[in-house]
């Protein structure tokens, strides 16, 4: 298919969707399904995540089709707004864990809580540390307390952004049962 054909093509699909062609939607949907997810996932990689803001996506899309300039291709235009819509979430996401960290901060120092439960949960927390392959516990030291997102840690340790996330979980949950076994809940 030819450039010029290609544009008419989605000229003639975008045109029906601003008719409210139900069929021209769900050829625009099928359209850039894919593109749309790939890009979603390489910046979030998390599948729930993905389809979150895929949907947000093309949401936006659709209310903004009559911006999208006819003279130019269609997919990097909705790209650019999935590319925005996942800066969106990853800025969120650092927002939620600090507030995450802020309140388990403020329950662990509340006035309630005797200074030697305190003492006690940071010293099994050190030990637990204590325990792990160094990488892991690097990995965790990155992201709990220097507050580093995965994409840094993973440059900073020159390992893949996967590997970090998988180490992080496991981390978690080791930490998790080892704190458990301990008596805290």
């Amino acid at each position: 298919m030819t450039e010029c054909n290609h544009l008419t093509t989605e000229l003639q699909v975008v045109r029906g969707c601003l008719s409210g062609d139900g069929e021209s939607t769900r050829d625009f949907v099928n359209r850039f399904r894919q593109s749309v997810y790939q890009l979603c996932y390489r910046f979030l990689g998390n599948h729930e995540d993905c389809e979150d803001v895929m949907q947000d996506t093309f949401l936006r899309a659709f209310r903004s089709l009559h911006q999208w300039d006819q003279t130019r291709p269609l997919r990097p235009w909705l790209l650019a707004i999935a590319s925005n819509r996942c800066k969106t979430t990853l800025a969120q996401r650092v927002t939620l864990r600090k507030r995450l960290q802020q309140q388990l901060a403020e329950k662990s120092a509340c006035p309630e809580a005797q200074p030697a439960q305190r003492a006690e949960l940071a010293e099994d927390i050190e030990l637990c540390l204590a325990k792990l392959k160094p990488e892991l516990r690097t990995c965790f030291i990155l992201f709990y307390r220097e507050q580093l997102s995965c994409a840094e840690i993973a440059e900073r340790l020159g390992h893949p952004e996967g590997t970090i996330k998988t180490w992080l979980h496991r981390t978690r949950l080791r930490m998790a049962e080892s704190l458990r076994c301990r008596g805290h809940h």
